[in-house]
């Protein structure tokens, strides 16, 4: 194909993952091995991601902005009632991880979803999917840099310097160190996790404490009286949490990392069912019980979105300098976060470019085996997201994160329909299932997808939510445009096999009639 003359012609060369032979009559519930359509586009990768990165990356992608920053407005608007939100928005994250567990066991690919889509639902299947993730992280790569100039505006050192300036120095920052190796980027994805859990350690230990002991945190005491005195668990009414239950999804955006780190690791098949399964104890204990402690440490109106609520918790105790240390650590969130992003886009573009759906540049390769093309790809469209700050900076963040939530929402809902078309063949016979899957497939699958077209709708209870919807509307038509467009250059013959016809484009107009009759 075209992409074929370009800097990555040497590590396209590689040799597949793994090209088992054909798959055997086993049970569909056998842990015989199935047989593996190996994806060209995984070609080239270093395998460099240690067992300890992938754990980490699993930690951290699920742990970012959307809790560092995003929690202290989503509190300030909704109150403690808003840990139900994260509860249940932290379920059907999980539900999707395990979704997205199976398809990775059975074959890893830095291609992830798109490559897996590619496979069951056929290259419009993984048009939708790769634009659609593409769309999540690029608003959420403008999200973090605008979460880095905020966090900086904190000391008065930095408050007269723009905040577009700084959120640009951000996104070169990371973009250099993503150009470097894989190794370097899970290197620094492994420190930036373990600092946000001893943060969050850290905050959980001493909050209990200052419950216990009803110590004063700036004008107040912390105690159960900061939620019962001030209107209870649903101070402002239950419509604003579910108003803000797609800005709870952008808190869980990033659950889906490690998936695609999967492709880059070293023994994956071992490593990623205990990452995964230690995730469900991490939304609750990290999402769930964080925000629980906050809305106990202080009442919701001492919140607000410009500020992270961590920080205003250390710096209400009046321990020297404890909001700036905090304020560095929520700093490195966002790196960490704004990190992941440029990781995955660059990964996923390239797969897609691959295939001809995607920009041909977006395949290009370094000789430390970083898909180059796609992270500029993405860098570049981060830099709307300096004009943002400097055109709104007060609004940037909240209109950059809601349209990510739609971005994420769509994407997780595309890999639900991908393991659906996967439960298909596995239903006739021609597939069978890792040891390792998705608790109460199909079912769960449908449930899933019903609740984040739920949290989709939601947004057409609040003006700023119509007008995100809107936006959305647009990018979806600018996508059916690109699809006429590159159908024509499409490359079928990415996949070393050539699948069976039930895992065409008609796969996607079955599943909606299962999911009709469902």
């Amino acid at each position: 194909m075209s992409t074929s003359s370009n800097n990555s012609t040497g590590h396209d060369s590689a040799a597949p993952e793994t090209s088992a032979a054909p798959e055997t009559s086993a049970a569909p519930e056998a842990s015989a091995t199935p047989a593996i359509h190996a994806d060209k586009a995984d070609s080239g990768y270093a395998k460099d991601l240690k067992p300890r990165h992938i754990q980490m990356i699993a930690i951290g992608g699920s742990i970012g902005t959307g809790l560092f920053l995003g929690a202290g407005g989503r509190l300030a608007q909704g109150g403690a009632g808003l840990t139900i939100a994260y509860a249940v928005c932290g379920i059907f994250a999980f539900l999707m991880v395990r979704a997205l567990g199976e398809l990775a066991i059975r074959r890893p690919s830095s291609g992830a979803f798109v490559s897996y889509a590619r496979e069951f639902l056929g290259e419009k299947g993984a048009y939708i999917t790769g634009w659609l993730f593409f769309l999540d992280w690029s608003t959420t790569v403008m999200a973090d840099i605008t979460a880095v100039a905020l966090y900086f505006h904190y000391w008065k050192a930095f408050q007269p310097v723009p905040q577009w300036l700084l959120a640009l120095c951000a996104l070169a920052a990371v973009f250099a160190l993503n150009m470097l190796s894989v190794k370097a980027f899970g290197e620094a994805e492994f420190w930036f996790a373990a600092i946000k859990v001893f943060t969050i350690l850290a905050f959980m230990v001493i909050a209990i404490w200052a419950i216990v002991t009803g110590a004063p945190v700036g004008d107040y005491h912390a105690g159960l009286h900061n939620i019962t005195d001030y209107g209870g668990f649903f101070p402002e009414g239950i419509a604003p949490v579910f108003a803000l239950t797609l800005g709870v999804v952008f808190a869980f955006g990033g659950t889906e990392m490690v998936g695609v780190a999967a492709g880059e690791a070293k023994e994956a098949r071992q490593v990623l069912p205990k990452a995964i399964n230690s995730m469900i104890l991490r939304i609750f204990g990290f999402y769930v019980g964080s925000v629980i402690l906050m809305a106990l440490v202080l009442p919701y109106t001492a919140y607000s979105s410009s500020q992270s609520p961590f920080v205003t918790f250390f710096a209400g105790l009046g321990i020297p300098h404890a909001g700036d240390v905090i304020q560095v650590v929520v700093l490195t969130a966002a790196l960490s976060s704004l990190n992941a992003g440029l990781y995955a886009t660059g990964r996923t573009l390239r797969s897609m470019a691959m295939a001809g759906s995607g920009p041909r540049f977006a395949a290009r390769m370094n000789r430390n085996h970083i898909p180059y093309g796609g992270i500029i790809i993405t860098s570049a469209l981060g830099l709307l997201g300096v004009v943002l700050n400097a055109v709104l900076p007060s609004d940037a963040f909240d209109i950059i994160m809601n349209l990510a939530g739609i971005g994420i929402a769509g994407t997780w809902s595309s890999i639900l329909v991908t393991h659906l078309a996967f439960m298909r063949r596995v239903k006739a016979g021609k597939e069978t299932r890792p040891d390792y899957h998705m608790p109460g497939a199909p079912f769960t699958d449908y449930l899933a997808l019903a609740f984040f077209t739920l949290v989709v709708v939601s947004n057409l209870t609040s003006t700023s939510g119509r007008w995100t919807l809107a936006l959305f509307a647009v990018v979806v038509i600018l996508m059916i445009i690109g699809w006429f467009a590159v159908r024509g250059r499409i490359n079928g013959s990415l996949m070393d096999e050539i699948l069976d016809n039930d895992s065409d484009e008609d796969s996607l107009e079955e599943l909606s009639d299962d999911f009709a009759a469902a």
